[in-house]
């Protein structure tokens, strides 16, 4: 039947990578991009004409396109944000049109789910293709096509640009908010590919997949999109004088507990070629520095009780923030440095407010209660950080309903 077939080309040559991929707010690991299919020719007489063209012609708009964008995505000059806006967009309803059609092949009791070898290039994988035929790998690459593609307009959403206003360029709060959304979004259609597409492939199928498409890849991209979704809030919540010390410490915290579930997640990813090393690089970077806003926030708190032991533990987490900080500059620089070598955007939000804060209200605090109390007594172990629960959740996103087309034909025999 040709299930598992599954492929790679020029496994031993090496692969051309761009040499940089210009400002990076939001990591994605390129774009996986499909490779063209002859419909006509796999599944024969055993559908309508129609259908054979819609797909065909659906699947040619998706591939026409994410060559497009993936090119484009990898290129270092700057592009205008409302252009890239618009052509992620596209991409995204080009791919939103084809599923329903794409769905008929493994719809319960057809014969069509294996008839067509679907062919997609991978980013992190050593392979540099992975052909496979079974029409529920074409659907999990679909989905993660989609979440790529929309972290892809976060990343762009989240670049200063210029409003003719007269001040320098700058990332809007209307932006900003906008962000949170569109990564809820980029992990709805994870967490479905996830609970909803590989539960249909065999585990001896699984194990054929490429590395991008692996389980934990999947599950760490998804808690990387709540993760900046919740540093999103977080600058806001800065940026808003109503917010209480309280409801910045909960946040940071929860960015913690997420960026420490990517790093449990993720799988061993190659690094001699390809995006694993810069890929681990950015979740070490972000797992850093929202340690770094944690601690900051809860030596705040802290600080604001009246006995030595709490100025002594205020003291020990204002001196891990400044720690952790320092850490993650050293990270962010090692991430941009490694190829494909990336930019880093002005620091904006919460970044910018610990670069503002955090060296300043360590180092004072520190020199105030040591005048206070001895050294011996202050200085210690950072005090645990407050547990919460994680509110962010993805957006719920089902598979769409089978398109019409299927309807009038009859694949089951």
């Amino acid at each position: 039947m040709g299930c598992g077939a599954s492929s790679q080309k020029d496994a031993g040559a090496p692969r051309r990578r761009p040499g940089s991929v210009g400002d990076v707010v939001v990591f994605l690991p390129g774009l996986r991009v499909p490779r063209t299919v002859d419909f006509a020719q796999a599944l024969g007489d055993c559908v309508a004409r129609s259908i054979v063209d819609r797909l065909s012609a659906l699947r040619s708009r998706v591939v026409e396109m994410a060559m497009q964008e993936s090119a484009a995505a990898l290129k270092p000059r700057r592009r205008t944000a409302a252009r890239h806006g618009s052509s992620t967009a596209n991409l995204l309803q080009a791919l939103e049109d084809y599923l329903p059609v794409l769905l008929g092949l493994v719809k319960e009791g057809s014969i069509l789910r294996h008839k067509v070898q679907f062919t997609w290039s991978n980013q992190e994988d050593n392979a540099e293709e992975t052909a496979i035929s079974d029409a529920w790998y074409e659907v999990l690459s679909v989905l993660h096509l989609m979440a790529m593609v929309c972290l892809l307009q976060a990343n762009t959403l989240l670049l200063p640009r210029s409003y003719g206003d007269g001040y320098a360029p700058r990332v809007s709060e209307e932006s900003r908010r906008a962000t949170v959304d569109v990564f809820l979004k980029a992990a709805g259609y994870l967490d479905c590919a996830i609970r909803h597409v590989l539960p249909k492939m065999l585990l001896e199928l699984r194990r054929q997949l490429p590395v991008d498409l692996a389980e934990g890849n999947l599950k760490a991209l998804s808690l990387q999109a709540l993760g900046q979704g919740v540093d999103m809030q977080l600058g806001l919540a800065i940026d808003s004088p109503k917010a209480t010390l309280a409801v910045k410490r909960r946040l940071a915290c929860e960015m913690v507990k997420y960026w420490q579930q990517v790093q449990e997640s993720i799988p061993e990813l190659p690094i001699s070629d390809g995006w694993g090393k810069k890929h681990r690089l950015f979740v070490k970077w972000k797992y850093v520095e929202a340690k770094a806003a944690a601690y900051y926030f809860h030596g705040l708190i802290l600080d604001e009780g009246n006995t030595e032991k709490s100025h002594g533990m205020a003291v020990a987490a204002l001196q891990a923030s400044e720690e952790f900080l320092k850490e993650s500059k050293r990270v962010s620089e090692a991430f941009h440095a490694t190829p494909p070598t990336s930019r880093s955007p002005n620091p904006l939000g919460t970044a910018k407010y610990l670069f503002d804060k955090i060296p300043r209200h360590a180092s004072s605090k520190v020199r105030i209660n040591q005048d206070l109390y001895t050294q011996e007594k202050v200085i210690g172990a950072p005090p645990p950080l407050p547990d919460f629960a994680l509110a962010l959740t993805p957006e719920d996103y089902d598979l769409p309903t089978l398109d019409p087309l299927w309807n009038k034909e009859d694949t089951g025999h």
